[in-house]
């Protein structure tokens, strides 16, 4: 009786994607929403460019720097928390063994099944370390060049994402005109992004371009608003 192959199949997003996930959708969101509340106030195309491109320059570095600050924080944490449980292996090794052994019990194993093991763990100090960092704390150790590629991948995405809405406004010298076609082609692109991002997320397609959508539109709408009714 032939045997059908168990697949399994999980919805994983790497860092890169999600990094590009995060500089995507403030690009597209943000400067959207800017130069919408921008276009009830001025007359002019070419404030809107000129103010849009100074907010994308701003923002790509900030995020970007933001996601360098967060990487290296995850980099030094794991640093620090992986000498602490060092130095708790070289000088309370009982404990560690104990919290080990309240590991595997968790796993359904008896003490005497659990004893080779740790004496396993207890004569290779490194991978009793690796041990503890994974299944005491849950943490994995960060990729050292993690930081730059964020700070990159995040500000390049944000500046992609921020120069769909602005185009209009760069090739239109009418004002109104620019808007409805920024107001045209950016749920286009909300939609398009949100629908792609959701098979990195576990959400329906559909469900979740028609959502990145409705985020991106309300942000420009309460945006518009403000503007003319400041103006």
């Amino acid at each position: 009786m032939p045997v059908t192959p168990h697949i399994e199949k999980h919805f994983t997003a790497t860092a890169t994607v999600r990094d590009i996930v995060i500089g995507m959708a403030d690009g597209l969101t943000v400067p959207f929403a800017l130069a919408a509340g921008l276009s009830g106030a001025v007359a002019s195309s070419g404030l809107v460019v000129t103010a849009g491109l100074a907010e994308i320059a701003a923002g790509s570095i900030a995020m970007g720097l933001g996601g360098y600050l967060a990487a290296k924080t995850d980099l030094e944490h794991y640093a620090s928390e992986r000498l602490r449980e060092l130095r708790e292996t070289q000088h309370i090794p009982e404990r560690e063994a104990e919290e080990v052994s309240e590991i595997f019990r968790g796993y359904g194993l008896r003490d005497e099944q659990i004893a080779p093991l740790i004496e396993t763990l207890q004569a290779n100090p490194t991978q009793w370390v690796d041990f503890m960092m994974r299944f005491e704390l849950g943490l994995e150790e960060p990729d050292p060049t993690r930081a730059r590629i964020s700070a990159w991948t995040i500000a390049l995405s944000y500046v992609v994402g921020g120069l769909i809405p602005l185009l209009p406004y760069m090739v239109v010298s009418e004002i109104r005109t620019a808007l409805w076609w920024s107001v045209a082609v950016t749920p286009v692109a909300l939609f398009v992004f949100g629908y792609v991002k959701s098979g990195y997320t576990g959400v329906p397609p559909w469900r979740g371009g028609f959502q990145t959508v409705l985020v991106g539109g309300l942000a420009a709408a309460a945006a518009f608003g403000i503007a003319r009714l400041l103006g």
